[in-house]
């Protein structure tokens, strides 16, 4: 597929709960059943989830690994005060990542785009242009987005990091109302196009269906089958 996306892949948000879990790993399963190698890097976890394990459910991708857990539910520089650890550092990820050899590194952020999450409040902005790495950002379809979205993707613009936005859950056809339906073509006019849609409750699926489902939410540059999301 020779106009997928390839390297690292930051996957990012507007806020925290958009589906950036189940995106990433829909581009997994997705770039899997392309026969490309994938990783799957979760810089920090906090809280009572297990991201990590929820993709290697899903996706199975070839590698999946978090670099540091906190417990309590909260951005991940605080949640490394509160608990009286050190925060990740920003070179030491880069250390973990520049390591894999993987065809498609995804690294999945927490919470959204400009969240502090390790010493001297590093971000996910900053951590995809240490990368030189394309931003997937995972967007909600409902009330509010509209406002999100353009404000995330105008702090990527500023810093010249090459974007991509995914509805991370949105009602098919025809559940989908005045409003939706409104979201969905303003939506896509922001994004300049939107590069997939997830269903509500793709992370329900069996392993095998969600495999055999994903690459239709998304299009090709994210290793799905879509010339375009209409």
């Amino acid at each position: 597929m020779t106009d997928a996306i390839l390297g690292p892949v930051i996957v990012t948000g507007t806020d925290t709960g958009v589906g950036k879990t189940i995106t990433t790993a829909a581009i997994a399963a997705s770039a899997k059943a392309a026969g490309v190698t994938v990783a799957v890097v979760k810089p920090v976890q906090t809280g009572d989830d297990d991201d990590a394990a929820v993709i290697r459910r899903l996706a199975d991708p070839d590698l999946v690994t978090t670099v540091a857990r906190f417990d309590h539910p909260m951005a991940p520089l605080a949640a490394a005060r509160e608990a009286g650890r050190a925060p990740v550092s920003l070179p030491k990820l880069l250390t973990v990542i520049d390591r894999l050899d993987h065809e498609l590194v995804l690294i999945e952020g927490a919470g959204g785009l400009l969240v502090p999450m390790g010493d001297a409040g590093w971000t996910i902005a900053d951590l995809a242009r240490q990368l030189g790495a394309v931003a997937v950002v995972v967007t909600r379809g409902d009330l509010g987005t509209l406002n999100h979205t353009a404000l995330t993707l105008e702090a990527l613009r500023r810093r010249a990091i090459p974007t991509r936005v995914v509805i991370g859950a949105f009602p098919t056809v025809p559940e989908r109302g005045r409003l939706e339906r409104a979201n969905f073509v303003d939506l896509t006019v922001q994004s300049g196009q939107l590069a997939g849609v997830l269903p509500p409750g793709a992370g329900r699926l069996s392993p095998d269906g969600f495999a055999e489902a994903a690459p239709f939410w998304l299009t090709r540059p994210l290793h799905g089958r879509l010339s375009t999301v209409v």
